[in-house]
């Protein structure tokens, strides 16, 4: 039987990348958060108010933008199926989904 951890972390052991890769463990401190790596593969369901239409979208394909009110909170994405721009509102479970998913987000600043 492999006894070897699905979570080498939680058993103390930092995983190592593959000689050659150049790719660098990021340092540890003690204060800070941890980045979470988001896999490619993450897709959010959407759907389209004017054709109706229900797809899947990756990550690149939604635009956040978080303003100061409700209003001024919303997700976009261009409908796969008949080509418009979709706004729709973001509450903070919805936000929490889609930055957590990877998705660009825009913060928006109010005039001084």
């Amino acid at each position: 039987m492999n006894r070897t951890p699905l979570f080498p972390a939680a058993a103390g052991v930092r995983p190592e990348a593959p000689p050659g890769t150049g790719i660098r463990p990021a340092p540890r401190s003690a204060a800070g958060p941890v980045p979470v790596p988001v896999p490619a593969a993450v897709r959010f369901r959407a759907a389209c108010p004017d054709c109706r239409g229900r797809f899947e979208l990756a990550a690149a394909a939604l635009r956040l933008a978080i303003g100061a009110t409700r209003r001024t909170t919303f997700y976009t994405f261009t409908c796969p199926e008949c080509g418009v721009s979709v706004r729709k509102p973001a509450g903070e479970r919805i936000i929490e989904l889609l930055t957590g998913g990877g998705v660009r987000t825009l913060r928006l600043h109010t005039a001084l």
